[in-house]
């Protein structure tokens, strides 16, 4: 019996933005072919299927879960089992691109080491968008994902991001809870040489996305931007 595929499907990262907005219109009929869905969430899933307006009726998809609680082993080989028997499967994000800075990466790995075809979709990755639109550095850069919370701890990853990128002339990403970016932003302010580049990237591809670079001297002068609650890139460079 041939082998399914894995589709790995992106979908909005804003829930202001409609799905045919962000997502080219060929990754339709992938969606409306399938029938089972591994996800990081699935009332997200769920939602998100519903408002690209699938052909198949949503309750009779199969949902099961792959998200921050999955580790590697006998879940995930479960997760693939299906399509060992023939069935493909949809892996969707709770936002952007599955398998990127997402524990989708887990059912992508098993797939690749039991032979079966793996097929990413075109969509939005927040991380591509924030590098396109920095200014910094697109040919080197490194997403860092969330700094250590404790002061002290996330001082040190500063002071080490950006002797980074002053060296090695690469770009450093990285993101924070969003309610915690105004800390995260002002005690960049406070460590990072004047002269460093900073890039703050909040609500990419929603109506409200703000994007700015500018050197931290340049940032110290302005008014902090209102960035509670907003989803956001950081980038030193």
């Amino acid at each position: 019996m041939a082998c399914g595929t894995l589709y790995l499907i992106p979908c909005p990262i804003s829930d202001e933005t409609a799905p045919w907005e962000v997502l080219p219109a060929s990754n339709r009929a992938v969606m409306d072919a399938l029938d089972y869905f591994i996800v990081e969430n699935t009332r997200t899933a769920r939602r998100f299927l519903s408002r690209a307006g699938i052909a198949r009726p949503i309750d009779t998809l199969e949902f099961r879960e792959l998200n921050e609680h999955t580790t590697a082993g006998s879940a995930v080989e479960e997760l693939v089992q299906p399509l060992l028997e023939g069935c493909s499967a949809g892996v969707i994000s709770e936002a952007g691109v599955p398998a990127v800075a997402d524990p989708g990466a887990l059912v992508v790995e098993a797939c690749h080491r039991r032979g079966i075809r793996v097929v990413p979709l075109v969509g939005p990755s927040s991380i591509l968008l924030a590098v396109m639109a920095s200014g910094l550095n697109g040919q080197s850069f490194a997403f860092n994902g969330y700094l250590p919370v404790k002061p002290p701890e996330r001082a040190r990853a500063i002071r080490f991001f950006e002797r980074r990128a002053h060296a090695e002339g690469q770009s450093q990403l990285f993101i924070e809870a969003p309610y915690r970016n105004v800390k995260l932003f002002e005690q960049l302010l406070q460590l990072l040489a004047p002269q460093t580049r900073l890039t703050v990237a909040m609500d990419l591809s929603a109506p409200g996305q703000w994007i700015e670079t500018h050197a931290v001297e340049e940032w110290r002068r302005r008014q902090v931007p209102d960035m509670n609650r907003r989803p956001a890139i950081f980038i030193i460079g």
